[in-house]
């Protein structure tokens, strides 16, 4: 599809800061909708990057983690990862946030995917990685994380994120922009 430039159809008529955090910030608008109705439209802003890492090793295999999540008051299975300072290098923030949760380095980044990760209210934005070349250490957790790491073959991955067993967005991106570029013979 060719990108084409659009004009946005939304007016701006007033913006308050409600909510401020060193992680996140809520802004109430009040707007004019294309339609030019009055309306309120509040936006989430993310202050971090969202960044993903699936690591694979030679025989296919990679590992994910699990933890609590409170927001959605369940245990969630997901590929390792987090959040990335604007101001540092995304690639290094994700060879941190890997060897944080897993304990593991790599030596080939591919990077696979950057997508928003839920435009409609928030500016959330996400780089997804391949790690390969893997060495083996010892996981570092924050002090907040109570992490389970599990390793398995691809294959059960994507069979899990195919049942639905697994619903975080950035392990369902990754895990479906891998399977295709192993399709292609990209992987």
């Amino acid at each position: 599809m060719e990108a084409k430039e659009y004009e946005n159809p939304w007016t701006t008529l007033k913006s308050e800061k409600v909510y401020d955090s060193p992680w996140i910030g809520l802004t109430k608008h009040d707007v004019l909708n294309p339609n030019g109705n009055e309306g309120t439209y509040s936006v989430i802003h993310f202050k971090n990057i969202a960044l993903g890492i699936l690591a694979l090793d030679e025989n296919y295999n990679t590992w994910i983690v699990g933890q609590y999540r409170y927001p959605i008051n369940q245990y969630s299975w997901e590929i390792p990862e987090g959040g990335g300072k604007r101001d540092v290098e995304p690639l290094e923030s994700a060879k941190r946030e890997l060897l944080e949760e897993t304990g593991i380095t790599a030596t080939k980044w591919t990077k696979i995917q950057e997508l928003y990760l839920s435009n409609s209210a928030s500016d959330e934005f996400c780089i997804l990685y391949v790690a390969q070349g893997l060495t083996f250490g010892e996981a570092q957790p924050e002090d907040n994380e109570q992490l389970e790491v599990r390793k398995l073959h691809f294959d059960e991955l994507y069979k899990m994120v195919e049942d639905g067993q697994i619903t975080d967005s950035l392990t369902v991106a990754a895990v479906l922009r891998v399977k295709i570029l192993m399709l292609e013979g990209k992987v």
